[in-house]
């Protein structure tokens, strides 16, 4: 091994990655983070390494994740660690089970932080764009702050409690795991696709307010923002593939805390005119324009290239069936 790291690294590596599994016997502590090292800088890979010892520590401390098993060695390792089992067994459910709902939950939440963020910013793009770029802000005080923190925080936030499948889905088909390694989730692609919704969505609150409310312009502050507020939460919806009951109370509240807004920030808000029939008409049928085509592309990628589990999902329905 010394022989090899030490005269042809890079040769060492290949061969070694084109094998379906190396076995190196009797090593040196330093060799092993060596080895991993190598791989990094070689092979450019994201590496785990897995140990139970006090010899594992510079091997763990290396690898870009660290796991530590406490074993009857000690509590060396499990200490140096990244993370911490108890048993070897539990590596499957912490990389399959934890690791792919961690990676599917940061990557839907990222996006949709960049969507609610960018929407807004789109919103006065246009706002001032129509009105000859004056230096007026269309949100401003109170509804800016409430915006991300009160209205649309919890129903985004409780992404991170969203599962595509199951944990018996996940250990009997582990190649959904594999399908996370190309990294399709979160890319340049999908980072464009939620740009474009930013903008037509944002685009279309504007211009389809000023057009269906074109009596009703000194009210754009509630017009607008109670479209933005219902669009964002039904992309969330439409989002989410299985309901919890925390979802649905983070849905709850922050549609109530939008009614009890109403009544508390009258400089911003006009209950009799928000209460009126025709205001809601013209609003659903802004915010169905709004999330209408984005939900008919969506429907269209699904059936046309779907994904590894929608693919399982319709599989397992059919035989069951």
């Amino acid at each position: 091994l010394a022989l090899c790291t030490d005269n042809s690294p890079r040769q060492f590596i290949e061969v070694a990655c084109a094998c379906p599994a190396v076995v190196c016997c009797r090593c040196a502590p330093t060799q092993k983070a060596l080895v991993v090292r190598l791989l990094k800088r070689h092979a450019k890979r994201r590496c785990a390494a897995i140990g139970d010892g006090g010899n594992d520590v510079a091997m763990i401390q290396a690898a870009d994740v660290g796991i530590g098993i406490e074993g009857k060695e000690g509590k060396q390792a499990s200490l140096a660690a990244d993370f911490s089992l108890t048993k070897f067994s539990h590596v499957s459910r912490l990389m399959l089970w934890h690791g792919r709902n961690s990676y599917t939950r940061t990557a839907r939440l990222s996006q949709f932080v960049i969507h609610r963020g960018l929407i807004i910013s789109i919103i006065q793009v246009v706002f001032s764009s129509i009105f000859y770029f004056a230096t007026i802000a269309i949100y401003s005080g109170w509804l800016v702050v409430g915006y991300s923190t009160v209205f649309t925080m919890l129903p985004v936030f409780s992404l991170v409690l969203d599962e595509d499948v199951d944990a018996d889905t996940v250990f009997m088909y582990p190649e959904l795991y594999k399908e996370l390694q190309k990294g399709r989730r979160l890319c340049l692609r999908t980072f464009l696709e939620w740009v474009f919704k930013s903008i037509y969505q944002g685009g279309a609150i504007m211009l389809l307010s000023i057009f269906l409310f074109d009596h009703s312009f000194l009210r754009i502050i509630s017009i607008t923002f109670t479209s933005l507020l219902l669009t964002e939460l039904l992309m969330v919806a439409l989002e989410i593939q299985r309901w919890r009951w925390q979802m649905v109370v983070a849905e709850v509240l922050s549609l109530a805390a939008y009614a009890v807004a109403i009544f508390l920030l009258p400089s911003y808000f006009d209950a009799g005119f928000i209460m009126s029939g025709d205001f809601w008409i013209k609003v659903i049928v802004i915010t169905l324009v709004s999330c209408l085509p984005v939900t008919i592309g969506k429907w269209f990628r699904t059936t046309c290239a779907p994904p590894a589990y929608v693919k399982l999902a319709r599989s397992r329905d059919a035989a069951d069936s």
